[in-house]
Formats: structure tokens, sequence, C-alpha cells
């Protein structure tokens, strides 16, 4: 009889939550910090200490076999890093942080997708379109929320709704990385270079102020840390192995934790306003991302069962 492998580790599980926890809180840390710098300012000054601290822990070049595996790191820093990141930042000036946390847990959904047909062994089923359209009802509360106190700005929801497509695109890209075993700090900071690399162009239309004395408060400090070393340079890291240890569709279950752990934080620490429609929308949320991650977990299962039945 052969024993049935599961995909999943016990690590990956722990790598994930931990990644999920510090990044629930970094729409709150920018939050603070767009009210001195722009949204472009705090993505490269971010990344720019990420690559720093992930460039003293692993001082080696990182090199590739081909162009091919070269244009992935190309593909995952241009969506990772610069325009998933970009629209982001740009959307929390436009709307609210509790607003972004949820609508963005929409990304497994579109990693669901583009693993269809991009990655093998994974199918799109009708459980999955149920749950897809429980969470898409629950988004759409979210987004219209505002609009009970007036207060609603489609330009923000929509730029929070397209970040997610971008970062399933780097989910993919990641896990295609990820099977041919490079080490994961030095691909975590080739993916931080072309991400930076790509950002130059964007430079060339936003004023970038080189003013030291911005960064002399106590909170400045602090939050850029906390976004360079501990939600870029650690939580890329960590994440990237939760994506080849759990693969691009079991570890984006994790995403669904993010709208909870946001909307905790941002009302305890930016005082946002909860009403009973933010809470069934994101209850709403939750509950058909669920639905949809259980039928892969059932598909699996079936097909574990299917192979153990062949072999004995």
């Amino acid at each position: 009889m052969t024993s049935i492998r599961h995909p999943s580790s016990k690590t990956g599980h722990l790598l994930a939550l931990f990644t999920i926890l510090i990044w629930g809180t970094t729409f709150v840390s920018t939050k603070v910090l767009l009210e001195d710098f722009t949204p472009v300012e705090i993505l490269l000054f971010r990344f720019l200490i990420g690559y720093l601290i992930l460039w003293m822990i692993y001082p080696r070049a990182q090199k590739v076999v081909s162009f091919g595996e070269e244009a992935l790191f190309m593909g995952a820093g241009l969506c990772g890093v610069a325009l998933y990141f970009l629209i982001e930042n740009i959307a929390l000036v436009y709307t609210t942080a509790s607003n972004v946390g949820v609508i963005v847990s929409v990304a497994p959904f579109f990693t669901a997708v583009l693993a269809h047909f991009f990655l093998d062994g994974e199918t799109l089923t009708r459980r999955f379109l149920i749950g897809f359209s429980i969470a898409m009802c629950g988004i759409i509360l979210i987004t219209l929320n505002g609009s009970f106190m007036l207060q609603v700005n489609p330009i923000g929801d929509l730029l929070a709704f397209i970040a997610p497509a971008v970062w399933a695109i780097y989910s993919v890209l990641m896990r295609k990385i990820g099977v041919r075993n490079y080490p994961m700090i030095g691909a975590t900071r080739k993916v931080f270079f072309y991400g930076l690399l790509f950002m130059l162009p964007v430079l060339v239309w936003f004023e970038i102020e080189l003013n030291v004395a911005r960064f002399t408060q106590f909170s400045t400090i602090s939050n850029f840390l906390f976004l360079g070393v501990g939600a870029s340079a650690l939580c890329f890291v960590t994440w990237n192995q939760v994506v080849k240890l759990l693969g691009a569709i079991h570890s984006s279950v994790y995403i669904y934790l993010v709208p909870v752990i946001t909307v905790v934080s941002s009302t305890l620490i930016l005082h946002e306003r909860i009403t009973w429609v933010s809470i069934i929308g994101a209850s709403l949320t939750l509950y058909g991302s669920y639905i949809s991650e259980s039928s892969k977990k059932q598909k699996k299962t079936r097909n574990s069962f299917g192979r153990l039945r062949r072999h004995t």
C-alpha cells in the first residue's frame, strides 16, 4: 500500500500565520506614513531598506541558469513589488485601510484562476465559483459601506481590487521559482532588485523629497523599519518559502485572515469606524473564501484516495 503524502507541512503553516499577522497590520503603518510621504516614496524607501537587509544577510550573487528563469524573477519583481504595492499604496490615499484590507483578500480567487491555466494539478469547481460569488457579495458590501456615510471613493476601491490580480501573477511566478530550489533569501533579494528597477520609470513622474528631517520622528522611523525589515525583508522570505512548501493555492488561504487583522488594527490604531455593514461584508468574504478553498482540499483528498486505490 502506498502512503498518502500531504503537500503541506507544519513549518509552512506556522510561517504563513506569522507572515499574515504582520502583513495584516501593514495597511495601518502605510496609512500613518501617508501623512508625510507619498505612496511612491513609501514604496521606494520600504523596499530599499528590505533590499539592503537581505544583502547583509546573504551577500552573494544569485545566479540563474537561463534567461527564461531570469524572466521569472523579472516578472515577480514587477508584479509583486513595483505594481502591487504602488497600486495598494495609492488606493490607501483614496479609501480606508479597512476597505483595502478586505478587498485585497480576493487575491486567492485570482490566484486559483491563474493556477488553473498555468500550474499543474489545479482545476476550478462549482463549489469554488459559489464561494467566489459569496465573497464578491461581501466585498460589495464593504465597498458600498462608505456610501451610507457619503464617503465612498470608487477610485481607491477599484485600485484595491486590481492589486490582488497583480499579486496572483506574483504568486504563480514564485511557485515556478520555488520548485527550482534557489536559496530563498537570494531569490527574494533578486525579486526586490527587479522591483526597485521597475520603479525607476515611475520615479520620473513623481517628485521624491530626500529631506532627512522627515526621518527624525520616532513614528516615521519605527513605521519604515516595520515595513522595510519586518513586512518586506523578513516576510517576503517567509511567504516565498510558504508558497514553495504549500503551493500557490494552498498558501493563499491564509490571506483570508488579512481582513480580520486589518479591521481590528485599523480600529485600535487609526480609530476608523466599523459598521454592521462592514462586519457582514467581512464575514461573507471570509465565508466565501473558505468554501472556495475547501473545494480544493476536497478535490485533493479525492485524488489522493484515487491514487491510493490504484496502488493497492
